[in-house]
């Protein structure tokens, strides 16, 4: 092992350990905990220092000495400088594997839970798959692309190989024929979304009206746009609807953070009553359109942020489970018992007192779809602590080429003693 006398060239050889979360390699040197941006798991590497936390260092590679027999040579041409992608340098089979080990580790280090379930992770098309993409626009130095990794400068890109087709055709377009002049703006930001030829582009800066476009699963056409959320791989969009709402009856759900209704629309054809509830007022005008169209009457939405909103209702609910456990009827003009909870948050997570509100709905079943294993973990602590136990666990990697993964928790309620 070799080192400089200089910290900010400091240089050590080092073996990566494992892939762990946030798709750094882990390895092991001088002391330290090192986490190493785009390694694989197996690489021996010479690798530089770019910071110290105590014994916690990050590190970029200088030089691989010996490959790990799960690196591929990446697609892109610009992989390593945008910040995009981090996992090309991994075989795909490599990346399920890391992804499937990141949520292990999340929920044992994090959530305190050892599960000893399989926890299967269901592929993807590898490249070419996106069908939803963030473009940011240079108006001064006229570059159209992604963020430049652990930066805000813009990176011209001309192709992505993570775009459908569709998708890259609208960015070569738009690089073709963008008017600069016409922003105000330094920096801009473009949102894309196609289904198959049917592509919709939003901008604050673009005066063109946003298309609608549709999207089928499972026989129901779902409406959305640019400008509201969807699902950025179809071709794993009925597995995950599978995953989160399969063998789910009853009499009452709720459907947390619903958007345009993805899952709203097949628990309606499952349960009694179904209620979604909402903080972006775009998505709930296309999730009441979206059981319009589908002739579905037994569901509503409420546009109105989660945390809130059940903080406004729990005790409601808590009320009448109360009354209904007494003499094992319901009063009359009251809502059924809450059976199940589909909770599907935002990247960043939900609010602690979301979850403190649902122990007291006491769901018979929670399905918990997250892209963020961490935080994922964090809540399921809390549930497993609680009153919960996890069914099943199913990975589904709608994120190829990033250490992204989706994770689809399946929990019920603990039989009382």
């Amino acid at each position: 092992m070799r080192t400089s006398s200089n910290f900010n060239e400091e240089i050590l050889e080092v073996k990566i350990e494992k892939i762990v979360p946030n798709g750094f390699g882990l390895a092991f040197a001088k002391n330290l905990t090192i986490f190493v941006s785009l390694a694989a798991a197996g690489d021996k590497l010479r690798v530089k220092i770019r910071e110290k936390k105590g014994k916690i260092a990050f590190a970029e590679i200088v030089e691989i000495l010996e490959p790990s027999s799960d690196r591929s040579e990446p697609r892109c041409v610009y992989f390593g400088r945008c910040g995009g992608c981090d996992f090309q340098q991994m075989s795909y089979a490599a990346q399920l594997e890391a992804k499937a080990g990141i949520i292990r580790d999340c929920l044992t280090r994090i959530g305190k839970i050892e599960y000893e379930g399989e926890i299967p992770i269901i592929g993807s098309k590898p490249y070419r798959y996106r069908s939803r993409a963030a473009w940011h626009a240079d108006t001064r130095r006229k570059r159209i692309g992604y963020f430049k990794r652990n930066s805000h400068e813009i990176i011209d890109v001309e192709t992505c190989p993570i775009l459908t087709p569709e998708l890259q055709k609208a960015l070569t377009g738009l690089r073709e024929n963008i008017d600069w002049t016409s922003f105000w703006s330094e920096i801009v930001e473009v949102e894309a979304a196609n289904s198959g030829e049917q592509i919709s582009i939003y901008s604050n800066e673009i005066n063109e009206p946003t298309r609608e476009i549709s999207f089928t699963a499972f026989g129901e056409r779902y409406f959305y746009d640019a400008d509201s959320f969807f699902q950025g791989n179809q071709f794993l969009i009925e597995p995950l609807i599978d995953a989160a709402t399969k063998d789910a009856k009853g009499e009452t759900a709720l459907d947390l953070y619903c958007g345009a209704g993805l899952f709203t629309l097949p628990l309606a054809r499952k349960f009694q009553n179904v209620v979604g509830v909402e903080g972006n007022e775009k998505a709930v005008e296309f999730a009441k359109k979206n059981l319009e169209n589908a002739g579905i009457a037994n569901a509503e939405i409420y546009t109105e942020n989660v945390d809130e909103w059940l903080s406004a209702n729990s005790s409601e609910f808590h009320l009448q489970m109360a009354e209904t456990s007494k003499d094992g009827t319901q009063n009359a003009g009251t809502r059924n018992r809450v059976d199940f909870v589909l909770l599907d948050p935002p990247r960043a997570g939900t609010q602690k007192s979301t979850i403190e509100n649902l122990l007291k709905i006491k769901p018979r079943e929670i399905s918990y779809v997250s892209c963020e294993p961490s935080l994922l973990s964090r809540d399921l602590r809390v549930l497993c602590e609680s009153e919960y136990r996890i069914e099943s666990i199913t990975a589904l990697d709608l994120f190829p080429q990033t250490h992204h993964v989706e994770t689809v928790v399946r929990l019920k309620l603990r039989a009382p003693l």
